[in-house]
């Protein structure tokens, strides 16, 4: 049996489109972790299908779906991307690189789209608002609360992730900067996904997204 070098969470929520692509993407050494969020299509089934190892976790929210992945990795270093072919896994590569070469604690992807479609302007500009938000808590120059990241497995375990809805990712980076790691961004390519967005495709996805993050900010900064 052949041990992952790189595990990729991939929260899912009916994501049967898109899965056959992504799933055929997966760098050499990379294993998938499926995390089936309640899906009613036939993503699960898909995924086992091709050799993914598929958690369950009937808890709605994108941070519940990627803490579980985490918990289900055993790799030593993480990735996260999400499931709907709107990211290359293979763009996963130069993020582990700098992880590897100690050059990054936590490395991030900051999305380009690739076409117009690809990220409507709400979800553009609310990602705008709150990349500089994050830069003003952190002291750090991001511009994308993307996400494509990666970083090793038992640090991310030891930063205590609470958050089970859209405030996941934003958690990471600000539990990572508060423990002094160093955290790099790195430009991704971003293309229209298939099939319905669940969260900033829509706008009241958007909204809400938002309120999680905001949540988080103002607790940083009492």
């Amino acid at each position: 049996m052949t041990i992952a070098l790189v595990d990729i969470v991939l929260p899912c929520l009916n994501e049967e489109g898109a899965l056959p692509w992504v799933l055929a993407r997966l760098p050499d050494g990379y294993r998938a972790i499926v995390v089936d969020n309640g899906s009613t299509d036939r993503s699960a089934q898909i995924a086992e299908a091709a050799g993914a190892l598929v958690v369950r976790e009937p808890r709605r929210g994108f941070g519940a779906a990627a803490h579980a992945g985490l918990l289900a990795a055993t790799a030593p270093i993480v990735t996260f991307c999400d499931a709907d072919a709107s990211m290359d896994p293979q763009d996963l590569v130069p993020l582990v690189a700098l992880v590897e070469s100690g050059t990054a604690d936590l490395a991030l992807g900051r999305r380009r789209p690739t076409t117009g479609k690809a990220w409507p302007v709400h979800a553009r500009f609310a990602n705008f608002a709150l990349a500089w938000l994050m830069r003003r808590a952190t002291g750090v120059p991001l511009h994308d609360l993307g996400p494509m990241r990666a970083a090793h497995r038992d640090a991310l375990l030891a930063l205590n992730l609470t958050d089970r809805r859209s405030g996941y990712p934003l958690e990471m980076v600000l539990k990572a900067s508060r423990a002094g790691w160093t955290i790099v961004e790195k430009t991704t390519p971003y293309s229209p996904r298939i099939g319905r967005s669940k969260v900033t495709g829509t706008i009241r996805g958007t909204i809400v997204a938002i309120t999680d993050m905001s949540r988080l900010l103002r607790a940083k900064s009492q």
